[in-house]
């Protein structure tokens, strides 16, 4: 039987077992513990201190750059877009101050911002996809021509209703190349090489009131060249981010070829993970890609990028994942009023729906 002296020494035992803790901890084993953690925190304050100065000097080196390409921007672009119409198209979640940027740059390099479109929510959610693509077909002047899924069939669409017209054409019973406004009596010339009775404004006003884009300015057959802005980093895409980027890269890869040249550009998240960039680079596009949008330096760099890209380059430039480098080298050649972007006019080869073949697409003259 357990008796009650059991019990007590018991107890002692364990409060002997205590007080030998207590001593050996505060007084044998407190000087190496509190050695060793204040080294560890003497370390951990010094590398603190000099990844902040780090950042410091970065930051510093950042807005010198900025100045930097802010004074010899002008060089670095001037008639690099002279005399084209650009069309600036945002995704959903992009920034719309970086859209501005680059629209001054645009204009810096000669060309002329004449209208942006603005994909909405609506236009990505796949709840929506059998709208998109009925809405696709019934504005469709030729629907039969139309493959792929809704958003090849919109972005086709949408390219077709930008596109500057810039086949020969006949208007008032005369061959050359011709506007919309060359038109005489009403009658339509078609855009991107459709034929005449194509009503491009009437096709992003049907985009627009299904409340898939929004559209400032007047960008129907003016568009020579895009630049794409996508979602910005942090931006509310909803619970499918990827999915959501994969519709704007369908989209943006429809409108590229229908206009003829085109720039995606975005901050240097949108270039790694299941951003933007990210997925376009991963399928080698034809457009030019471009990740440090948002700084003097990198809207110049976009811009450098649509420039080459109108002479057929698809680089991917900047400082995320997949750039081939920092900017274009060698920079692309400034751009004479009358220059073609690729190929010419007798060069250019008609598909069967009567458009003229992206890769050998012409830039209005001008005249």
């Amino acid at each position: 039987m357990i008796d009650f002296r059991y019990h007590l020494v018991s107890i002692v035992a364990v409060f002997l077992a205590l007080t030998v803790g207590l001593v050996l901890g505060t007084t044998m084993l407190q000087d190496p513990l509190l050695n060793t953690l204040q080294s560890e925190t003497s370390d951990l304050r010094g590398q603190s201190e000099d990844l902040r100065s780090e950042r410091d000097v970065a930051d510093k080196v950042n807005a010198g750059a900025d100045e930097m390409a802010e004074a010899v921007s002008s060089d670095m672009l001037a008639g690099r877009l002279a005399d084209l119409s650009v069309v600036v198209v945002t995704s959903p979640g992009a920034n719309h101050e970086v859209a501005d940027g680059l629209a001054e740059r645009v204009e810096e390099a000669g060309g002329e911002v004449v209208g942006r479109i603005a994909v909405t929510d609506a236009l990505v959610d796949a709840g929506n996809a059998t709208f998109v693509d009925e809405l696709s077909i019934q504005v469709s002047q030729d629907p039969d021509s139309l493959s792929g899924g809704p958003y090849e069939k919109a972005g086709t669409e949408l390219g077709r209703a930008l596109a500057t017209v810039d086949a020969e054409i006949d208007v008032d019973g005369e061959t050359g190349e011709g506007t919309a406004e060359d038109a005489g009596d009403g009658e339509s010339v078609a855009a991107g090489g459709h034929d005449g009775g194509y009503d491009a404004e009437a096709v992003l006003d049907a985009f627009s009131e299904g409340g898939l884009i929004q559209v400032e300015g007047e960008p129907a057959v003016s568009a020579d060249a895009l630049i794409v802005l996508a979602p910005a980093a942090g931006a509310d895409q909803g619970a499918d981010r990827e999915a959501a980027n994969a519709v704007l890269t369908t989209v943006t890869t429809a409108l590229h070829r229908e206009v003829g040249a085109a720039v995606l550009a975005g901050d240097v998240p949108s270039s790694r993970g299941d951003g933007m960039l990210a997925q376009a680079r991963a399928a080698e596009p034809e457009f030019a890609t471009a990740d440090v949008t948002g700084r003097p330096m990198g809207d110049i760099i976009a811009v450098l990028a649509l420039a080459e890209n109108l002479g057929g380059g698809a680089g991917a430039y900047g400082i995320g994942d997949g750039v081939r480098a920092f900017l274009p080298d060698p920079l692309p050649s400034a751009r004479e009023v009358g220059d073609q972007a690729s190929g010419s006019a007798e060069d250019a080869v008609s598909d069967e729906g009567g458009r003229v073949d992206e890769s050998r697409r012409t830039v209005p003259d001008g005249e």
